[in-house]
């Protein structure tokens, strides 16, 4: 006896708990599940919407240097506004696709804090610019950075975004302890759907909430522990000390250019031609020039359209073009492996279209929890008042025959 009050006890507040945390933080839940379903397949589309300017019209048996393509779009752009990178795709189909970005300060919002973000499309034969798409007012955008930190600076929006998804993780698993059924009997009704022509709206409602809850619950999780993980600098630095069983930080290298009058488009040239030698079967290769005088061309390579898990990093002498250091995939530890693919796990692009499909699944039943759940606690709070008013108006009438008679 002891032990079975004990237990209700513990529900008892494990359900208090439940509720007034999902009261609390049920609006922002809808928020980022509704954001992260529209989220889902934005490259899909986006490349759909732009494939006129993503693909060539002829192929041709040269490219021309990528230096000389890049000097084009910067004209044709015009000075003040610098090219931040280009990447060049192994399909040579594919235009190159030019960055054009400088952040802003002074504000707090996402509109006001962005001098420029442009993608540059051109023709890597002829340098013929495609198409140039302004990403800061791009509807995906919009929806990434309203998912990111409300539109408002990252500093700002990232932590209301984070613990609002820590009290979700809590709700998750009040929920799943609120469930757990107490025997047999009790897990036929728990695990399927059985509802007849006389169930009411109240009762599939409530199956509604838990049993899609309980079935969408690892990959709710999964969802928002990688969401976390960018929200997070200290939850970050758990998931890496925990995957690659240490807790010294990777030993990055950052190289250095010598400084020397040679020609550095020949050594961006150059760059790219090594890069491509290297990692001949990559679907894309991205080159950052150097910052400064004595920084390096970073060029990343990109293993898999579509996913960033599996990248290379690469650094040249931004005056000779040679290679100064590389670091691949492969010598990474786990944990790093594990924070790099933390984008690909959080939209489900790991798995590909099939994994997509989940995360789209799984934002779209979180999104639903906090209605059903709000119904849920409103239908027991306010169920009561209209029995009352109907024994009351049955006793008035009694007494009224009465009172007549």
């Amino acid at each position: 006896m002891t032990g079975k009050k004990k237990k209700s006890l513990f529900k008892t507040w494990v359900g208090r708990v439940h509720l007034w945390l999902g009261l609390a933080s049920g609006l922002m839940v809808l928020f980022l599940s509704v954001t992260g379903c529209l989220y889902v397949f934005s490259q899909e589309i986006t490349d759909w919407l732009r494939h006129d300017e993503m693909y060539v019209q002829q192929v041709k048996e040269k490219p021309l240097p990528v230096s000389e393509v890049w000097k084009s779009t910067q004209e044709f752009i015009g000075g003040d506004k610098p090219i931040t990178n280009v990447t060049v795709y192994n399909n040579p189909e594919k235009a190159l696709v030019f960055t054009v970005y400088e952040h802003g300060e002074g504000s707090i919002w996402y509109f006001e804090n962005i001098k420029y973000y442009y993608s540059v499309y051109a023709d890597p034969y002829t340098g013929k610019v495609l198409g140039v798409y302004d990403e800061e007012l791009d509807f995906f955008n919009i929806v990434k950075m309203l998912h990111w930190s409300l539109l408002l600076e990252t500093e700002i929006g990232q932590p209301i975004i984070g613990w609002s998804t820590f009290i979700f993780v809590v709700m998750l698993i009040t929920g799943i302890i609120l469930w757990w059924p107490k025997n047999k009997a009790a897990r036929k009704q728990r695990f399927t759907f059985r509802w007849k022509d006389s169930t009411k709206w109240r009762r599939k409602n409530y199956d509604l909430h838990n049993i899609s809850g309980f079935y969408i619950s690892v990959v709710a999780l999964i969802i928002a522990f990688t969401g976390m993980v960018f929200a997070f600098t200290w939850f970050k630095a758990i998931v890496y000390v925990a995957a690659s069983g240490t807790v010294v930080a990777p030993e990055i290298i950052k190289e250095q250019s010598v400084i020397a009058d040679t020609d550095k488009d020949a050594a961006f040239n150059k760059a790219y031609a090594i890069t491509k030698e290297r990692h001949a079967g990559a679907d894309a290769f991205r080159l950052t020039p150097a910052a400064d005088t004595t920084g390096v061309i970073n060029a990343y390579v990109q293993q898999h359209e579509g996913v960033y898990y599996k990248l290379h990093n690469i650094q040249f002498d931004q005056y000779s073009g040679e290679l100064l250091s590389e670091r691949r995939h492969e010598e990474k530890n786990f944990g790093e492996k594990l924070i790099t693919a933390n984008y690909d796990i959080h939209v489900g692009a790991i798995l590909g279209i099939p994994g997509k499909i989940i995360a789209f699944i799984g934002s779209f039943i979180c999104g639903m929890l906090p209605v059903t759940g709000f119904l849920i606690w409103y239908g027991r709070k306010y169920k009561k008042a209209p029995a009352e008013k109907k024994k009351n108006l049955l006793k008035f009438l009694k007494r009224k025959k009465a009172v007549t008679t």
